[in-house]
């Protein structure tokens, strides 16, 4: 069994955790320590900048933004976490990760911040230890890319 390791970079920082035995996947939170600036893109495309303060952060209707989560993962070679949207969030309240599944490589060595994008008409604030995605632990298959010049037939 692989161990993820995880940084703290506050020592409030929520850790994450598996909520069942049988989860595939465990949590992660918004950290909102203190003040900061947040980078993002409005619904119109323009770059926004957002600052949280007392641990809340509120998402404006549209919006793309990075959240922080206080970790820095130290990754196993040969793996990569993968990030998905908890389904609570998107199907309550519309917030839903930007690309679908983020990809964290083992050699990313920065905080993990989650790309989340408000798909609702309404402004949305998360609190500081707020589950705003959910991640795994996925083994890289190794492989090589090559090109060929035969087309492929469908079967």
């Amino acid at each position: 069994m692989e161990t993820l390791k995880i940084y703290r970079t506050h020592h409030n920082v929520k850790m994450p955790a598996h909520q069942t035995a049988h989860a595939a996947c465990f949590d992660l939170a918004f950290q909102g320590v203190g003040k900061r600036e947040i980078k993002g893109y409005s619904s119109k495309n323009k770059p926004v900048t957002r600052i949280y303060t007392s641990g809340a952060l509120t998402i404006s209707p549209g919006d793309r933004i990075l959240v922080p989560t206080g970790m820095i993962l130290e990754i196993p070679d040969g793996y990569s976490v993968r990030v998905h949207a908890r389904s609570g969030m998107s199907l309550k309240q519309g917030l839903t990760l930007v690309n679908a599944e983020g990809v964290i490589d083992s050699d990313y060595v920065n905080e993990l911040m989650v790309l989340v994008h408000n798909i609702s008409q309404n402004p949305i604030t998360i609190k500081s230890g707020d589950r705003i995605a959910q991640a795994e632990l996925v083994k890289t298959e190794s492989y090589t890319v090559e090109e060929t010049f035969v087309r492929p037939i469908l079967k």
